[in-house]
């Protein structure tokens, strides 16, 4: 963010994506680095959106939940369990498709949304419900 804000200063405009994660906006037990992690994102979309508003800059991010990865399979293929366990927990018992979090990096990132910022996205099958 820091490098991409100086050269949207200096033209005139931007537009930063964050990736942040649902573990940034609700508990994570025995996760609690990440969990860190992932609410100083969204505490500097925030924080970023804010100070840079009035120069044009928007600062979003979005929030995937449990989501199809090679960080997903290394935790099925060593606990295998864990797949009923976490769709048991998304209201669409499915995993979400990396596919799905770049289509709303894409829109997040179009002219289609000019008075958006600050804000998170969640995709998350509904978890967070």
């Amino acid at each position: 963010m820091k490098v991409a804000l100086q050269q949207f200063l200096k033209q005139g405009y931007g537009n930063i994506v964050n990736i942040a994660s649902l573990a940034g906006l609700k508990a994570s037990p025995s996760n609690i680095s990440y969990s860190a992690s992932k609410f100083a994102v969204v505490g500097m979309t925030k924080s970023a959106a804010m100070e840079y508003a009035t120069k044009n800059i928007r600062v979003n991010a979005v929030c995937p939940g449990y989501t199809e990865s090679a960080l997903l399979d290394q935790l099925l293929n060593a606990k295998p369990e864990m797949d009923a366990v976490l769709k048991s927990v998304i209201p669409m018992k499915r995993y979400g498709k990396t596919s799905e979090i770049a289509e709303a990096v894409v829109w997040l990132a179009s002219d289609s949304t000019k008075f958006i910022t600050g804000q998170t996205i969640t995709l998350d099958g509904g978890t967070s419900l």
